[in-house]
C-alpha cells in the first residue's frame, strides 16, 4: 500500500509568480525534511525569474522564515463568509 505523507498545490505561469499553497506533511513524518523537500522541487520547475509566493497555515506561519522566506504585508483575505462589494 502507497501512503501519501507530504503534498504541495501550485499553480504559476512560470515567469512571474508561484502561487504555493499550504505544504503538508503527515504528523507521523513531519521534521524529516519532506517539506522543505517539497518546497525544493516546486522551486526547480519555476523558471529563473518566477518567484515563490507561499500561503501558510497560521499554526505553521513561524515554520517558514528559517527556510528563507520573507514575510510580506501586501495580502488581502476575504473570508469564507463574505462576500464580496459592489462598487
Amino acid at each position: 500500500m502507497i501512503r501519501l505523507v507530504g503534498i504541495t498545490r501550485s499553480l504559476t505561469d512560470f515567469h512571474y509568480a508561484c502561487y504555493l499553497s499550504d505544504p503538508a506533511v503527515d504528523a507521523d513524518y513531519q521534521r524529516r525534511g519532506i517539506g522543505t523537500q517539497l518546497q525544493i522541487v516546486t522551486q526547480a520547475q519555476m523558471g529563473p525569474c518566477c518567484e515563490l509566493i507561499l500561503v501558510a497555515a497560521p499554526a505553521a506561519n513561524a515554520y517558514y522564515a528559517h527556510l528563507g522566506f520573507t514575510a510580506h504585508p501586501r495580502c488581502w483575505v476575504l473570508e469564507r463568509s463574505q462576500q464580496i462589494n459592489h462598487a
